[in-house]
């Protein structure tokens, strides 16, 4: 064990400080999640209709949010912003916002690709029974949907939550950073604890994610 580095994990309280910043990594993707899937269902319900610009502004949207890397946006948003509009956002905030502008661009395609793999037919029938367009997509549409939706955006969850590791960049002491800290305080008593400590952080990660996968990969097979 000394010769992986894991004793420094109970030197003081340095495994609950991994398990404190794994908790901000955790937070800043579930806040950034329920943001992104409240505007992801509002722009893939709304890039469905006849508008041609609403859908050429979200392509746009998307392919940025597709071509440019996440840690970019962070500096953009982090640096970027308090310098040119002055603006007081803590590092926190400006990775919700980010993340949050990352995931509603896939959820709102998630969305949007779920809702016309619906068949014509469903709408037809919808109408032949008399429901409006609003109970149609109530009763008939969205609840189809939803089952469509469910395990993609889990597994955009579990991504979401890997890609927080990111936010060490802007200062933010989340798990990884509290493991560099623990590894440049034990750096001469315990030279391999780097591989200790990091070999941890991953099983932490996957501790969190593993579980969220296989929830996906059970609701595709039930709901298929």
């Amino acid at each position: 064990m000394r010769s992986l580095g894991l004793d420094v994990l109970w030197k003081g309280k340095n495994f609950l400080r991994l398990l404190g910043g794994l908790w901000v990594a955790v937070r800043i993707s579930l806040i950034s999640v329920a943001v992104s899937i409240a505007l992801g269902l509002v722009l893939g319900v709304l890039v469905t209709g006849q508008s041609r610009v609403l859908k050429a502004l979200f392509r746009v949207y998307l392919e940025i949010v597709r071509i440019m890397p996440q840690m970019v946006l962070l500096f953009v948003v982090y640096f970027g912003t308090t310098r040119v509009f002055g603006w007081d956002l803590s590092a926190e905030l400006s990775a919700v916002i980010v993340f949050s502008f990352w995931g509603a661009a896939e959820m709102g395609d998630l969305v949007r690709g779920a809702l016309i793999s619906i068949p014509r037919i469903q709408y037809e029938s919808a109408e032949a029974l008399g429901l409006s367009a609003g109970q149609a997509y109530r009763y008939v549409i969205l609840p189809q949907t939803v089952r469509r939706l469910i395990p993609l955006s889990i597994n955009l969850i579990t991504r979401m939550i890997k890609t927080t590791s990111l936010v060490m960049m802007i200062g933010m002491v989340e798990v990884l950073k509290v493991a560099q800290q623990i590894i440049e305080a034990n750096r001469r008593t315990s030279p391999n604890a780097a591989f200790g400590l990091f070999a941890v952080v991953l099983l932490l990660y996957f501790a969190i994610c593993w579980p969220i996968s296989r929830l996906a990969s059970y609701l595709e097979k039930r709901w298929a």
